[in-house]
Order: structure tokens, then C-alpha cells, then sequence
């Protein structure tokens, strides 16, 4: 198995073909089809076929880069086991297969796409995937922690649980300075709600869902799964509907929620950890997004990147009550390169894809070139009002943006909270103005529609 360049190991003839071998065996059947997924990690859709039934399945591969919290593929595969077990509507495991990493399960049917339903529909796939998400978080914790899932204890630890996941990958892998990173993380710590002690399994990166014929059919994805605030599952399940909708509004899925758990919800400990996961999502991938290594899905990594650090400062404008600065419109401008990056476009453009792997690659070229085309018309003009907006903060001139930001970095770690406000604002302008450049791109379009839901 070598790797590929992009971003993914290439699971190549030889590694395919045990698990080709590996599937047949702990089925018990005959492979008579087997899809490759075009997505940034390997995976398949497989049938089997078995004393003259069909058993659909999906092959889930490991992804590389170094973007993986639990890189341990075994890990999901064992969780997703006990929840089965445990009656929840997830895949059956048939079995892990440890080289190359691929966890065999039972394909999932139905799609992400509601837009056919209709509202009493969309209502009864609600309540539906609610009262799975409520009985996730009442099945007993014993089995998790048996297979070294952490279980957290008092406030502090359920509530900072995934920060504290998080914080050691982002350590090890930032490349640069990262003052609001540092700010929000430290700011999260310092404003935990004291008041929740009950963890429960949550499957953190939540609302991940099938449906088909009008009913939800399974829960998918735990690769992050983990023990904490329950409520941590309904803050992203909140975020993910604002560009993936779960179905019901979502106010009718708390409401649907609380119906099944019997006890409401604290929006303001929701709103707390739409603000972590939104900095987790972002310490995440802060080193590739500055160092890009070779082979990484570099435009969904900016997606992610730009879409979260917008979420980040959207929850801690509500959370503070410290508005966000309103910015005048950028001038319409011309970059100095723009006869040349509009040849670069129209080359790749141009070259034909050889299969579906190298036409993904082909898109994503399309799509850099179109924020390169965008940095080259406003970036020198932003970089200049950002290290200006710094110069005046710290009260002393910088040469270029890596010096603002790392002395900006060093402010924020012994600033007091007296200059919250001050932060806050200045990270506003600066993110602000990122979104004004880059949020007309195919790459920034998810970003323009991240909204903080009313119901938070």
C-alpha cells in the first residue's frame, strides 16, 4: 500500500485484493460487485451475493494526512459494534480488517437528499432521528470505556472533553502563529457552564443520517465519537443544518428531542459547544490549511477552515454580547496577475481526466485557482488593513503579517479578560475581511451560509 499524492493511501491491487479476500470471508459469500467512492478517503460499495441473496455492503477505508484525531481505524469499527448491540440504528460490522485498514459493514440505504419531502414528512423524519440521537445518550457507558473510549468526570472534564482530544494534534501540528485560536481556546476555559455533570456516548460530529421512503433509516459517521455533554450532539447537529438540513426546523428537532428525553434543553450550554466545536473543527486543520503537504484535499480544507473560524466568531459575538464590526464593501479591483491566472484556469481546464479520481483532482485545481484569483486582486490591500488594525492594538509597527500575528499571538496569551471586547472586534475585522474576499468562490460558498440558529 503506498499513497497516492492526494491526500488518501492507495489502497492498490495487492491491498484490494485483501479485502476483496477478507470480505468473502467473514461473509461467507461471493463479491459480484465492487464500486470505488471518488472522495477524499478510500471506500467502496461492495455486493456479495450469498445462498442466492444479495448482501449490500460499504468498505471503509483509512484516510491519510495528518488531519485524524483517533487515527485508529479499529476504533469506529468497535464503536459502531457496541451501539449495534445496543439496538441503535447503525450498520452491522461484519468484521476489521487491520491490512490494509478497512472496516466491513453493512451498507446503509437511503440518501442525504430531502428536498422531495414534503413538511409532515420532514416532521416524522425528525422525530425519528431525534429519538435515535435520545436513546444514543442513554445507552450504558461501561462498553465504550471497556474499548478505551475516555470517560470524563465532573463539569470541567465532560465539558471540555473534545478540547482537550483536540489539543495535542493541534499542538503538534500548527505551523504558525494562531492568536484567535489561542484567544477562543483560552476564553472556552475559562467560561465553562459549571452546572452540567451527566456525560453521555455522543457521536460529536452528529447529524449523519439516512432516509428513504420518508423514514430515517440509519445513523452513520462515529469516527469522532466520544463521551461528554450530550448537548454537544444538537450544537452540531445545529451547524451541519445550516448547509446539510437534518429535515424538521430545527427548534421542532429540540422540541422532538426533549420529547424523548423528557427534560429541555439549556440552549446557553448548546450555544458553548457550538463555539468549541466550531475552534476544535479549526485547530483541526490550522496546520495543513498554513502548510498544504502534498496529496491533501487542499480546497476542502479551506471550506472547512473558512466556514468554521466563521461559526467560531459567530458564537462567541452571541456568547460575549460583543458585536461583530460591520466593514465597508471591497473596491472592485484587478489583480496583477489576472491575465495569467485566467490562462492557468483555462489550461487545466483543458486537461482531460482520466477516471473520476483525476477529474476530482481536476475540480479542485479549478477551485484553487479561483482563490488564488481572488488573493491576487484584494489580498496585499487586506494583509496591509490587518497588520494596521494590529499596529494600532499593540501600539507599534510591523513589517509584515507573520510578525502582527505572532506578536498578537503573544498579546492574546497574557492579555487580560478586561480586553476581551478588544480581541473579539479585532478578530472580527480580520476574519471578516477573509470572508469578503473569499466568500465568493465556489470554495467560500458554504462559509456565506453559516448562520448561528435562533434557537441557540
Amino acid at each position: 500500500m503506498t499513497d497516492t499524492g492526494f491526500g488518501v493511501p492507495d489502497y492498490d491491487d495487492a491491498a484490494v485484493a485483501r479485502i476483496r479476500a477478507f470480505v468473502e470471508e467473514v461473509t461467507g459469500g461471493r463479491i459480484v460487485r465492487m464500486e470505488r467512492q471518488v472522495r477524499w478517503r478510500p471506500a467502496w460499495f461492495a455486493d456479495v451475493e450469498k445462498d442466492g441473496a444479495i448482501i449490500p455492503l460499504h468498505l471503509r477505508g483509512d484516510r491519510a494526512g495528518d488531519v485524524a484525531i483517533f487515527p485508529e481505524l479499529r476504533r469506529e469499527a468497535d464503536i459502531i459494534a457496541i451501539l449495534h448491540r445496543q439496538g441503535l440504528p447503525v450498520p452491522r460490522i461484519y468484521g476489521y480488517l487491520a491490512d490494509p485498514p478497512c472496516i466491513v459493514m453493512e451498507s446503509i440505504r437511503g440518501t442525504r437528499d430531502l428536498s422531495g419531502l414534503d413538511p409532515e414528512t420532514l416532521g416524522l423524519v425528525g422525530r425519528e432521528y431525534m429519538r435515535a440521537v435520545a436513546a444514543m445518550h442513554a445507552v450504558p457507558l461501561a462498553p465504550f470505556v471497556e474499548k478505551g473510549v475516555e470517560r470524563p468526570e465532573g463539569a470541567e472534564d465532560i465539558a471540555l472533553v473534545g478540547l482537550r482530544a483536540y489539543l495535542p494534534h493541534y499542538l503538534r501540528t500548527r505551523r504558525k502563529a494562531e492568536p484567535m485560536l489561542d484567544f477562543v481556546i483560552g476564553w472556552i476555559q475559562r467560561n465553562v457552564p459549571r452546572h452540567r455533570t451527566e456525560a453521555s456516548f455522543i457521536q460529536f460530529d452528529s447529524g449523519q443520517f439516512l432516509v428513504e421512503d420518508g423514514r430515517m433509516t440509519q445513523l452513520y459517521d462515529f469516527e469522532f465519537s466520544m463521551i461528554g455533554d450530550p448537548l454537544f450532539d444538537l450544537a452540531t447537529m445545529g451547524m451541519r443544518n445550516s448547509y446539510e438540513p437534518l429535515g424538521a426546523p430545527l427548534p421542532e428537532l429540540v422540541r422532538y428531542y426533549e420529547e424523548a428525553t423528557g427534560k429541555p434543553v439549556d440552549h446557553d450550554a448548546i450555544l458553548f459547544h457550538v463555539l468549541q466545536f466550531s475552534t476544535l473543527g479549526t485547530m483541526q486543520f490550522a496546520g495543513t490549511v498554513a502548510e498544504p503537504r502534498p496529496g491533501d484535499p487542499h480546497s476542502v480544507y479551506l471550506q472547512f477552515d473558512l466556514s468554521l473560524r466563521r461559526s467560531v466568531l459567530l458564537a462567541l459575538s452571541r456568547l460575549s454580547g460583543v458585536p461583530l464590526p460591520e466593514l465597508s464593501p471591497l473596491p472592485a479591483r484587478v489583480g496583477d496577475n489576472a491575465a495569467l491566472i485566467a490562462k492557468l484556469r483555462d489550461t487545466v481546464s483543458g486537461i482531460a481526466a482520466a477516471d473520476p479520481g483525476a477529474e476530482a483532482q481536476k475540480a479542485q485545481a479549478i477551485e484553487l485557482i479561483e482563490w488564488v484569483s481572488r488573493a491576487d486582486d484584494f489580498g496585499a490591500g487586506i494583509v496591509a488593513q490587518d497588520i494596521a488594525d494590529v499596529a494600532a492594538l499593540l501600539g507599534r509597527p510591523f513589517p509584515d503579517w507573520a510578525s502582527a500575528e505572532a506578536a498578537l499571538e503573544d498579546f492574546v496569551r497574557r492579555a487580560p479578560p478586561e480586553r476581551d471586547s478588544d480581541l473579539i472586534t479585532l478578530f472580527g475585522r480580520i476574519e471578516g475581511r477573509r470572508m469578503q474576499v473569499h466568500g465568493p468562490t465556489s470554495i467560500g460558498e458554504a462559509a456565506e451560509h453559516v448562520v448561528l440558529p435562533q434557537t441557540y
